[in-house]
Order: C-alpha cells, then sequence, then structure tokens
C-alpha cells in the first residue's frame, strides 16, 4: 500500500508532559496533535500502547489487545466526577524529564480502582455504554481481565508460578476464579473502557488535524501475556507452559552471542489450521486502535531464528521457515488492504525483501546507520532512497541524533575507533556539516529525499542529547523514561519545522 507523501514525529504517550508522572491521554497529548498540525505535520508515531510489563517496556505487554491504563488522563476522570479535584492535588513529587514508573504505579493504580468505585454508582446511562462496550470486545477481554485479576491475586507474579489448575486453565479453576475476582475483573475491564474512550478522543482530535497515527506491533507476544496463558495450543510450550523454543537473533557483529529476547515462538501450523484467526482478530484490534502498523522483525514471517528454551544465549538457534505470504493472504481477504510498514533492519536476506515487495510494504531506512558497517549502510544513504519506504533520522532504539553526533558513534563499543573515526569523517563530508544544528541537518536531508514518509523522533527535533535516548538494548534499567519538559514546544520550533516541510513539498 502506497503512503500519501508525509512526514511526521515519533512521541510514545508517556513521554508527554504533565503533572502526574507519566504522560496521559489528556489535555497534554491534545495540545501535542495540534502542534503537529501547526507544524505541517501529518503523521503521529506511538510505540505500542498495551499494558506494560518487565522493565516497563512496551514491547513486552501483558496483552497484544489491551490498552495501558497508566495511560488514562486523570484529568478526565475528574471531569466525568469519578475523582476529586483533592485526589488530584496530592500527588507526590515526581521527577522532572523522566518517567519513575515505581512512583507512577504505586499512586496512580489506586486512583484509577477509586475511580471505578465511583463509576459504580453512577449514571445508569454509562453503565449501559459500559456494559455494551464488554459485549462488543469480549472475545479478548474476557480473558485479558480475567488474567490481570488472577494475576494480582497471585503478587503479580508470572503466570507459569501460579497454581497449576490455574495456570494451565483447567475449566472448574477458571469458573471459580471468575465468581470470586468478579469485582476485580470488572475493575480491569472499566480501565480498558476508560482508556480506550480517551484514546478515541485523542485519535478524532488527529483527524481533525489530519493526522494519522502510525504504532508499532511486535511481531512476537511476551511469555507473561493474556494472550499466550489464554491460548496454550498457539505456542511452543511444554506441558507445564514453558517455552520449548523462544525467539531472538543470531551472533553478529553488533553482538558475539547474539540477541535471547525469550518470547515464545509460534506454533505456525495451528495458526494456518485456525485460518489465523488469532491474527486476523489481532490486526482488526490495532486497525480499530491505529490508522497504519509498523510490524516489528517483519523478517520474522519470512524465516524466524528458534532458540532452545533453557538456553542463555542465542549462539545455538537455527533458522526456521515462517509463514511467509500465507499470513498475508489470509489477513487481507479478512481485512482488505494492510497500511502496514515492514521494519527490514539489520541483516535482511533476498528472500524477507522479496516477500515485502511481494507484498508491497513500504521498508524503513535509518539515516544514522547510513555511514558505517551496517549491511545496509548504501541503502540508508538518501541518495539511494525510493518512494516507498520510510525514513528516519533513528527510532526508539537509537541513541539521538545530536547524542549519536557528540559521542562521534562511540556507543557501539563493538567498533574499533578507526571504524568511528572513518565512519563520522564520512558523515561530515556526506551531510556537508560541521556539526553546527546536526539534528536540523539531519532533518532537512531526509525531507529532501525522495522517500514518502520521513519520521523523526521528537527529541530530534528539539536537539536532545544521549539523555533523551529512549532505549538502550540490553540496559537491564533506565530505558523508556524519557520525558518531553513543559514549555519545550516553542512556536519558532513549529515554524522552522512546517517552513522545511513545506519547502520539500512534504
Amino acid at each position: 500500500m502506497r503512503f500519501t507523501r508525509s512526514s511526521g514525529i515519533l512521541l510514545h504517550p508517556t513521554s508527554l508532559p504533565g503533572p502526574c508522572g507519566i504522560g496521559e491521554l489528556g489535555p497534554e497529548a491534545h495540545r501535542f496533535a495540534d502542534f503537529l498540525r501547526d507544524s505541517g505535520q501529518r503523521v503521529w508515531q506511538v510505540l505500542p500502547l498495551g499494558p506494560t510489563g518487565y522493565g516497563d517496556s512496551p514491547y513486552q505487554c501483558f496483552s497484544a489487545f489491551a490498552g495501558n491504563p497508566l495511560l488514562i488522563s486523570l484529568d478526565a476522570l475528574a471531569q466525568r466526577g469519578y475523582l476529586k479535584a483533592r485526589d488530584l492535588n496530592e500527588r507526590p513529587d515526581f521527577p522532572d524529564g523522566n518517567v519513575d514508573f515505581g512512583a507512577v504505579i504505586a499512586w496512580k493504580l489506586p486512583l484509577l480502582h477509586k475511580a471505578f468505585q465511583a463509576f459504580q454508582g453512577g449514571a445508569p446511562s454509562e453503565r449501559q455504554v459500559f456494559d455494551t462496550y464488554c459485549r462488543v470486545k469480549s472475545a479478548w477481554l474476557d480473558d485479558f481481565a480475567l488474567f490481570m485479576a488472577i494475576k494480582e491475586a497471585h503478587s503479580n507474579v508470572m503466570w507459569t508460578l501460579w497454581d497449576r489448575e490455574l495456570a494451565l486453565r483447567e475449566p472448574k479453576a477458571i469458573a471459580r476464579a471468575r465468581h470470586e475476582l468478579r469485582g476485580e475483573i470488572e475493575c480491569h475491564k472499566f480501565l480498558q473502557f476508560e482508556f480506550e474512550r480517551q484514546w478515541h478522543e485523542l485519535k478524532a482530535r488527529c483527524a481533525q488535524n489530519s493526522i494519522r497515527i502510525l504504532g508499532d506491533m511486535s511481531i512476537y507476544v511476551a511469555l507473561d501475556s493474556a494472550d499466550v496463558w489464554a491460548a496454550h495450543e498457539l505456542f511452543e510450550l511444554d506441558e507445564n507452559g514453558q517455552p520449548r523454543v523462544v525467539a531472538g537473533v543470531p551472533p553478529d557483529y553488533f553482538s558475539a552471542t547474539g540477541q535471547l529476547w525469550g518470547n515464545p515462538i509460534y506454533r505456525w501450523h495451528a495458526h494456518a489450521k485456525s485460518g489465523y484467526a488469532w491474527w486476523i482478530a489481532r490486526f482488526r484490534r490495532a486497525l480499530e486502535v491505529l490508522d497504519m502498523i509498523r510490524v516489528d522483525h517483519f523478517r520474522g514471517f519470512e524465516a524466524y531464528y528458534e532458540i532452545p528454551g533453557r538456553d542463555t544465549t542465542a549462539v545455538n538457534g537455527k533458522w526456521v521457515k515462517g509463514p511467509g505470504a500465507l499470513l498475508f493472504d489470509a489477513l487481507e481477504r479478512a481485512l482488505g488492504k494492510l497500511p502496514i510498514v515492514a521494519e527490514n533492519l539489520g541483516v535482511i536476506t533476498p528472500e524477507v525483501e522479496a516477500l515485502r515487495h511481494q507484498l508491497r510494504f513500504p521498508g524503513m531506512a535509518i539515516l544514522q546507520f547510513a555511514f558505517g558497517k551496517d549491511p545496509q549502510a548504501s541503502n540508508f544513504k538518501p541518495h539511494h532512497y525510493v518512494r516507498d519506504l520510510v525514513a528516519y533520522s533513528g527510532t526508539h532504539d537509537n541513541d539521538t541524533v545530536v547524542g549519536w553526533w557528540n559521542s562521534q558513534g562511540a556507543s557501539n563499543s563493538t567498533r574499533s575507533p578507526e571504524d568511528v573515526e572513518k565512519e563520522m569523517e564520512f558523515a561530515h563530508r556526506y551531510l556537508n556539516t560541521d556539526g553546527h544544528e546536526i539534528n536540523w541537518v539531519v532533518i532537512r536531508a531526509l525531507l529532501a529525499s525522495v522517500a514518502g514518509t520521513v519520521l523523526f523522533p521528537l527529541q530530534d527535533v528539539l536537539g536532545v542529547g544521549s539523555e533523551g535516548r529512549m532505549n538502550l538494548p540490553g540496559r537491564p534499567s533506565g530505558n523508556w523514561r524519557w520525558r518531553l519538559p513543559a514549555g519545550a514546544l516553542t512556536p519558532s520550533i513549529s515554524s522552522r519545522l512546517k517552513q522545511l516541510t513545506e519547502l520539500y513539498d512534504l
């Protein structure tokens, strides 16, 4: 599918400013949608919106269908009468510039539960809307709410550590849990109802501003998720629910032992037997929430790297053929043409690119990778770009442009000093710059290219250094925390971005 030529900004909602310790779907999100409009931008990219689990990562969610309750706007709940002004005034002294997830969770979740109690005594018309929502979303909502309620009853440990009859979903145990935890289950349904209501209010604001929302979909789901717990038969698990094999990528010049992600591998023959019903439901749900979908690790659909479940590195894995076009043919028959961006970074084989071209999904290019030894470095140079491409200054996994430039690329410790020096010398010559306002140099170079879509993390528009990096893969803590300082989106920044965008017909 071809996208309208446009540019936009990558900013996860948790990074929005505001007084509640984390970005929310309330006033600041609507103001950001207006900033995009005023700056001539037509795409807002977000990371996965699900409820985060391990490491607060949006790529390790408790559900591939649900929304993150931490994004619910407390202001909106107060406006509906579910919270009092004093509830919001008695907030902790949250840090500026980053999210302290532990502090946010400890303060905000009790307020969300308090809002649920107020909702229960509210207007019957609200209850009718809620009940309708629960019926319409029951295919995923029932299992998710039950999963979260049981998880809380087990001190939030992974489901594989629950009582065996619940972990393995024995019918009598499940029926008993639905009865004993019915209040907690309904609370989780209410939080999803409120998340969705606020999200669609924001999405409507974006639509009014001619802004499309591009969201990420991870190819894999977390082991500790309602998705895996509710459908053991669709994943390569043993009789105790432990993964027989897990996902990752093999050793390469970035890592001598590869990357061990730990996500369970799909039992693809079971998905095919069902007509890929789970995937159709997953994409249908994504299209309810998003306008476009960036599929992370697209290459895993052509062939995926399978690692023995007990291994501690990715060294002993092997490549296994994936479902290929059969999955996407089934999706298209059910849902029509799919607005997908295929993440094709890293070591990509001709077979992966052939599948992407067959499906007519645009790929990606990262300008930061254009100057070194990345296998695709040549394709990442703007003079090699093609129309069906989404070009980035960097992604959530990269350093910011300013951080990358000022560190002279040194954050990748696997490269020799000589390689780093050659890379940066080439970048100086290619971009024809002495480094002054390097973020705007990079933005201009991408906007001037023929790429159909150009996206920048907001940190690169602001010229933020490495302190603004969203994620450093392999770092055990401190990721996903950056927040936009209040007042940072000045009229001068908006005007400058709009002028460049109009200059290059985006």
